[in-house]
């Protein structure tokens, strides 16, 4: 009989290191949050799954912030505005309050709750009035609410299954006490606790191994050579100050094994490189640190490979081994499309029904590549479930148990494949890349990245010409991030702050790659740590320093079209890559003045290929719960001429229409639409009669009843350039 497949599930936990180097403030909550909600309830999922067998990867810096948390040493003003008595907070407070109590999933986690919705329409829920305005609609109890329940919605379903105490505050909905506050922060700090000893018991127990990565996240090729980079992207420019220091890499991964160490009480056995970013050197460097596995993506593996991924994608789903010198390092690469399944997709799916397709995928698999004997599905552990139904409770108890009561799947850890299982192949070289694209591209090559690695390269320069043993110890491999090493604590927090500011985060959000409404918040924290560099070296600080690296672009603009985009109009954006190289603009930005979480549309994304001209338009909620029964969204184009497509919830097919002194006359060219979770619409390219390198300029209409309501950008329209098809040779995505 044919041995089952197995499936590995690899949930990497990873949150950037929030915590400012001089006061020890955390700038941002979501460690917190994501520990009562993701980190607990991951953990618990599996421990109460008869069956269920994982892979937890913990990056080390998230793992000090759980601890720091937990230890209740943690200073974090949403934590002192949450816990703050109503009657004691000052204008500002309440108004923090209100600008940051709703960031959360509207769907998942505020309209599942009557009295936080309520609060949410109290606040405004997008109405073109000020904050200050609505202060007066929130007495002592209103702001009370809304303490608890900001908190309470971040709490996972597990934990609430296991702390009755959490759900009975869900019961009562409203009209809370100080003491029912005092109850969920003293639950909450419960759950922090209970955490890492959670995690450590399920590797006892052997329904979980648990991994690590490097201790800041940093970009390991790339701190061992910058110019890695070049392989994947000839086209690149690379920073002007040269960047290329194993011996930090080194230090960043041994330095997390060590903390790792400290932190379970034994040795982790594998490790998820930050981005799945893996090079030859640094692939040398994990297996010199005695570790036995590492993992990547398949995009890695098509590349190395002369023969790709093979029929039937089975050269994929095999154990690897890279060789260097005497030490061997099991390899495994990860199934794009299943990972991503559940990491878009699978959230608007019945719990039911996802699993079953997922697992459905696996027979067919199991059918077509009868040699295959692992598939590694590998994601983030906590950044889906905000969008599933019950934190996805309800679905990854059905997946790990139908796998597990499937003959032919079972459920399985790298260390187990590398146990029975000869590679299938020894590689004695590996692609350099990423997940993302099989390269570095979202950490180098735009000038904002550019510039933070010159200006760390500086910093770093600095500390070691003024500090001789600074040099030393950064040579030797930084015993500072090892807890049981003993250095100097000057010199401890020197290696510190420069191996936080080599942390991926930063570089995530330079450049116009990603955009967040709390980027300024990341370039800050960067900038703190190198100045931090320069405080403890007693030098004069840069005045650079100073001036943000993130520039912030006129009227909302982002980005232009970086390549040919196909994606498809279903209004979910079920694929990462799907708009990555999409033109972007931020619409927050364009209205007037106001807080992200007041508008109720957040990015409009704009691409093309060779046939059809793709637009996309995010709400800050999803747009079919924020979109009533009625609304009518309208896209209006401007070139000689103007055309528009009105379209209502739901999707389907609607005509193009051409303005003309009559009015609007429909063209008779047909134009596909979905509103979901966003709205998509493809446009023929010929239907506009748009030449390349031509322009054409845009906005959006909401019209409610026969009333325009809403309109962005509410002055000038979006100027969104048409390279036409020879777009990739003009630009070089990054």
């Amino acid at each position: 009989m044919a041995e089952p497949l197995s499936i590995v599930f690899l949930w990497h936990m990873h949150q950037p290191y929030y915590k400012e180097p001089v006061r020890g403030e955390y700038l941002l909550p979501w460690t917190y949050l994501h520990a009562v909600k993701d980190y607990y309830d991951m953990a618990a999922i599996v421990a109460e799954t008869p069956g269920a067998k994982v892979v937890f990867n913990l990056v080390p810096s998230l793992l000090e912030q759980i601890r720091d948390y937990a230890g209740g040493t943690a200073v974090d003003p949403f934590l002192v505005r949450g816990k703050m008595a109503p009657a004691e907070m000052a204008e500002e407070d309440r108004l923090f309050l209100l600008e940051n109590f709703f960031s959360a999933n509207r769907q998942r986690m505020i309209e599942p709750y009557p009295r936080y919705l309520e609060l949410l329409y109290l606040a405004g829920d997008g109405a073109a009035t000020r904050l200050s305005d609505r202060l007066r609609h929130f007495r002592e109890q209103e702001l009370l609410d809304l303490q608890v329940w900001f908190f309470l919605a971040w709490t996972g379903e597990a934990a609430r299954r296991r702390y009755p105490a959490l759900q009975r505050l869900v019961d009562k909905g409203r009209h809370f006490s100080p003491a029912d506050k005092a109850l969920l922060f003293a639950t909450h700090r419960e759950i922090l606790n209970e955490i890492i000893p959670l995690y450590r018991r399920l590797h006892e127990e052997g329904k979980a191994e648990l991994a690590v990565s490097p201790y800041f996240h940093p970009i390991l090729p790339l701190l061992c050579d910058m110019k890695s980079a070049q392989t994947a992207m000839p086209r690149v420019t690379l920073p002007s100050q040269p960047y290329r220091y194993p011996e930090d890499a080194r230090a960043q991964v041994t330095g997390g094994i060590a903390y790792f160490r400290d932190t379970f009480g034994f040795e982790p056995t594998g490790m998820w490189p930050s981005e799945g970013s893996v090079s030859d050197e640094a692939l040398t460097i994990i297996a010199e640190s005695g570790l036995k596995w590492a993992a990547t993506d398949e995009g890695v593996l098509v590349h190395t490979l002369a023969g790709g991924l093979g029929q039937g994608r089975e050269n994929l789903y095999q154990p690897y081994a890279f060789q260097s010198g005497e030490r061997r390092l099991g390899l495994f690469f990860r199934d794009h499309a299943l990972s991503d399944l559940i990491g878009f997709t699978y959230s608007q799916w019945d719990a039911a029904r996802a699993a079953g397709d997922f697992v459905g995928r696996l027979l067919d698999l199991r059918q077509r590549a009868p040699h295959a004997r692992v598939v590694p599905v590998i994601l983030d552990g906590e950044n889906a479930w905000e969008y599933y139904p019950d934190n996805g409770h309800p679905f990854l108890p059905r997946l790990y148990g139908a796998i597990a009561a499937e003959k032919g799947l079972q459920l399985a850890t790298f260390s187990e494949i590398l146990e029975r299982s000869a590679p299938r192949q020894v590689l004695q070289h590996i692609y350099p890349g990423s997940w993302i694209n099989a390269n570095y591209g979202i950490w180098v090559g735009h000038p904002e990245e550019n510039l933070g690695w010159d200006y760390l390269a500086r910093a770093r320069a600095a500390a070691v010409e003024l500090d001789d043993e600074m040099a030393n110890l950064l040579s030797a491999g930084g015993g500072a991030l090892d807890p049981s090493a003993t250095v100097d604590d000057r010199r401890r927090q020197l290696c510190r702050a420069l191996y936080a500011a080599e942390g991926s985060d930063w570089f995530w959000w330079y450049g116009d790659d990603h955009f967040s409404p709390h980027s300024d918040r990341f370039d800050a924290l960067f900038r703190k740590y190198l100045i931090h560099v320069y405080t403890l070296l007693g030098k004069e600080i840069p005045r650079e320093l100073y001036q943000p690296i993130k520039q912030k672009s006129p009227a909302g603009f982002v980005r232009e079209p970086a390549a040919l985009i196909t994606p498809i109009v279903n209004g979910l954006v079920a694929d990462y890559f799907e708009w990555l190289a999409a033109g972007l603009y931020d619409l927050t930005k364009q209205a007037s003045a106001m807080h992200a979480a007041e508008s109720l549309l957040q990015s409009f994304f704009y691409g093309f290929d060779r046939t059809n001209l793709y637009f996309r338009i995010d709400g800050v909620s999803s747009l079919d719960r924020s979109l009533h029964a009625g609304d009518s969204l309208g896209i209006h184009l401007l070139t000689e001429r103007e055309w528009r497509v009105t379209m209502d919830m739901g999707g389907g097919e609607a005509k193009l229409q051409c303005k003309e002194d009559g009015g609007w006359a429909d063209t008779g060219i047909t134009c596909v639409w979905k509103i979901a979770r966003v709205c998509e619409i493809a446009i023929p390219v010929d239907a506009i009669k748009l030449a390349p390198g031509g322009k054409l300029f845009a906005y959006l209409t909401l019209v409610r009843g026969r009333e325009e309501v809403g309109r962005w950008p509410t002055d000038a329209p979006m100027v969104l350039k048409y390279a036409g098809p020879d777009i990739e040779l003009e630009n070089w995505l990054i």
